[in-house]
């Protein structure tokens, strides 16, 4: 767990795209909010293997978003009720529910259903906010924090040395946290 927060914080005060990291926390969260082993999140995870976004950050997202997930989990089986109850929906589910891969995905499961409808409206949001925040943060709180006794400390650390080892950079002059 310290290596990969190591690999966020090199990403983060990296060259690395803030449109990567992003889009990587946009995936980590539409592929947390569900069930672990459902078609749609072996979809994702292959997009993401396959398209060049940090593993780091969508690791991360996943487990933190999955902690919000848990905390939501009532919202999304209401949405997913809903939408498969709807009545002007049913012949649509109906109709879908006859082929394969409806079945394959599971989205006849309230939650499974609720997961995807919620995870693909606010994964746009999600990419924006965390591109908004990680530009904040090169930016402003990077260089704020640096002042800190706390983060000095913290550069004397095996944290900060493994940071260090991770970005290739062995010598702390210059080398931010």
């Amino acid at each position: 767990m310290l290596t990969l927060l190591a690999k966020l914080f090199h990403a983060l005060n990296s060259d690395s795209s803030v449109r990567q990291i992003a889009l990587a926390i946009a995936f980590g969260f539409v592929f947390a909010l569900a069930p672990l082993f459902t078609l749609q999140n072996v979809v994702i995870l292959f997009i993401v293997l396959l398209i060049r976004v940090h593993l780091g950050s969508f690791i991360l997202a996943a487990g933190f978003f999955s902690g919000v997930s848990y905390l939501i989990s009532p919202l999304i089986v209401n949405l997913g009720e809903y939408l498969l109850t709807h009545d002007s929906l049913q012949g649509v589910f109906s109709s879908l529910y006859q082929i394969g891969l409806f079945k394959l995905a599971h989205w006849h499961h309230t939650y499974t259903l609720g997961a995807l409808v919620l995870g693909v409206i606010f994964a746009v949001p999600v990419y924006f906010i965390a591109k908004a925040l990680i530009e904040k943060y090169r930016v402003h709180i990077k260089a704020f924090f640096e002042k800190f006794r706390v983060v000095q400390a913290l550069k004397a650390s095996k944290f900060y040395r493994l940071y260090l080892s991770l970005s290739g950079n062995n010598n702390s002059i210059g080398a931010g946290l």
